[in-house]
């Protein structure tokens, strides 16, 4: 299945009120892309070569999880890596997510 680009409402409407304003500054603009194409000083050296992972879950589970973390003096990011350890552990998988307290922090 392919997609068709959309038009742009913009150009539409430019030359509707035959208008140059708009044409003039997007000739001057360039395509973004993907925001993270080889421009890897606008990521901060912490996220790179890492990929977000995420979930949705009832309000509930992040309340208990923000207050487990208050209590454990420690993130709720170390809080999902040691949970994601454990799972990998679980299933004889290397325990590679990276916690502050392990040395593997800086992948």
């Amino acid at each position: 299945m392919s997609q068709k680009k959309k038009p742009d409402l913009s150009n539409a409407l430019a030359d509707t009120s035959h208008s140059t304003r708009y044409r003039q500054e997007s000739a001057n603009l360039q395509p973004s892309g993907d925001k993270n194409s080889g421009n890897s000083s606008t990521v901060p050296p912490s996220r790179q070569n890492t990929r977000p992972i995420t979930g949705h879950f009832p309000k509930e589970v992040r309340d208990q999880l923000k207050i487990l973390a208050v209590q454990e003096d420690t993130t709720m990011h170390n809080l999902i890596a040691e949970a994601l350890n454990d799972l990998f552990a679980k299933y004889k998988k290397p325990e590679i997510a990276p916690t502050k307290a392990g040395k593997d922090l800086e992948r």
